[in-house]
């Protein structure tokens, strides 16, 4: 099983960025456990404006976290660049797109169950901070974390569990997960809706779907039927 991890990020060059003369990606990214880190290694030459006839050297040392699915085998998990492009914008902002390709990727057998597991829900955040580099750039370091969104009502899990040995039979909602979707040029609420077959009204209990843009990051839960 093939997977793509899309990844964004927007570099601000503190001098002015008109053309990309020549760059490079390299990656020290590894597997361990079920956690991708590393970094991405992204160098080459720009120009300052269009009549300049130097380039300036530029080299960005980007981090990069994420963890995967546990219901994923990923023992003979392989890691690769599945593509990579960019653009310049506002004339200072380089936005690099990677996407990371997970080969090799196996499901783990559903283990049957006769009681509820009762998931904390969470949701992946960026934690950032500026940080001044070399040759005028100005990085922005993020690292991808969870945050344990608020559990639910004690009572009305009471009241569900109570309602499923009541009735003699189980819900069919034994466990849930969460895929992390990065929106992109032409997507629409509708279309990531129709997509991952969810409501608005699922959506927004992970997310704020008032004032959403290109490259933010939407929870889009996953629910799996035991038996």
């Amino acid at each position: 099983m093939k997977n793509i991890i899309p990844f964004k990020k927007d570099v601000i060059f503190k001098t002015n960025l008109s053309e990309i003369t020549s760059i490079s990606l390299e990656n020290t990214l590894n597997l361990k456990d079920d956690t991708i880190s590393g970094d991405f290694i992204i160098s080459g030459d720009y120009k300052v404006s269009d009549k300049s006839t130097s380039v300036e050297p530029f080299n960005l040392n980007i981090p990069f976290e994420i963890v995967l699915d546990d219901r994923f085998e990923t023992n003979k998990a392989t890691i690769d660049i599945d593509d990579f492009y960019y653009e310049i914008v506002n004339n200072n902002v380089l936005s690099v797109s990677i996407d990371v390709l997970v080969d090799h990727l196996q499901e783990k057998p559903l283990i049957e169950t006769d009681y509820l597991v009762e998931v904390t829900p969470v949701r992946t955040v960026l934690d950032c901070e500026e940080e001044e580099m070399e040759n005028s750039v100005v990085e922005e370091r993020c690292i991808e974390k969870e945050e344990e969104l608020p559990k639910r009502n004690e009572k009305e899990i009471e009241a569900k569990i109570n309602s499923i040995f009541s009735n003699g039979t189980f819900n069919d909602e034994v466990y849930v997960t969460y895929n992390v979707f990065i929106i992109r040029d032409g997507d629409t609420l509708d279309s990531i809706m129709e997509k991952y077959n969810v409501t608005q009204e699922e959506l927004e209990k992970y997310n704020d779907l008032s004032n959403l843009k290109l490259g933010d990051k939407l929870i889009i839960p996953n629910s799996y039927e035991g038996n």
